[in-house]
């Protein structure tokens, strides 16, 4: 029974700080320009970097400064700018080559996970070493779950074209808008600020 309310509350804590990611996935299924493959792996390391980090963050008492994490918004604001830049002189092939390989996702997947490690670290402070075992095991489950949900919907008969239209169009936006709020509600402005002297 104890296992169950474990699996039931990390379930609850996975939903909580990735609800944002599933948007963002079914915009990069719906896109033409993301391999599905770049997308899972990317993903599945993005996760595993926010709960190795919450993991640290737990073991040595430290907690990453909110604003430095902020920095990683750049990544996806970066990245949507670029997706709303008209193309390149490198794509005029016309073979519509992928934007960005599973590290680009990972990134993604990072940025925005500051309310991630802001859970995990305490989180995992009060866990055992099983209960850790099988908190992560839960995660690895639900983001596999995330990422076949995202597709169902991207590639759905009936959801999926208009997902697939309107992704396409709004995909920029959903990047550039998760870049510029880890930027702000990161308090990272100030820190830039202080660094010009302004």
């Amino acid at each position: 029974m104890d296992t169950l309310f474990l699996c039931a509350g990390a379930a609850t804590v996975f939903a909580a700080t990735n609800i944002d990611d599933l948007f963002v996935l079914v915009a990069l299924f719906a896109g033409e320009r993301w391999r599905h493959r770049d997308i899972v792996v990317g993903q599945f390391l993005g996760i595993a970097i926010l709960v190795a980090a919450g993991l640290m963050g737990a073991l040595a008492a430290l907690v990453v400064r909110p604003a430095w994490l902020g920095l990683l918004g750049l990544v996806p604001l970066a990245l949507g700018i670029r997706l709303l830049w008209p193309a390149l002189p490198d794509d005029d092939d016309g073979a519509a080559p992928a934007t960005g390989g599973a590290w680009t996702v990972a990134a993604v997947t990072v940025a925005g996970g500051g309310d991630n490690i802001g859970v995990y670290v305490p989180l995992f402070s009060t866990q055992s070493a099983g209960e850790i075992v099988v908190t992560v095991a839960v995660f690895a489950v639900l983001t596999g779950g995330w990422l076949a949900f995202a597709r169902w919907l991207a590639t759905h008969p009936a959801a999926g074209p208009p997902i697939r239209r309107w992704g396409r169009l709004l995909l920029p936006w959903v990047l550039i808008g998760v870049g510029a709020w880890v930027i702000a509600d990161a308090g990272t402005v100030p820190l830039v600020r202080s660094w010009l002297g302004l």
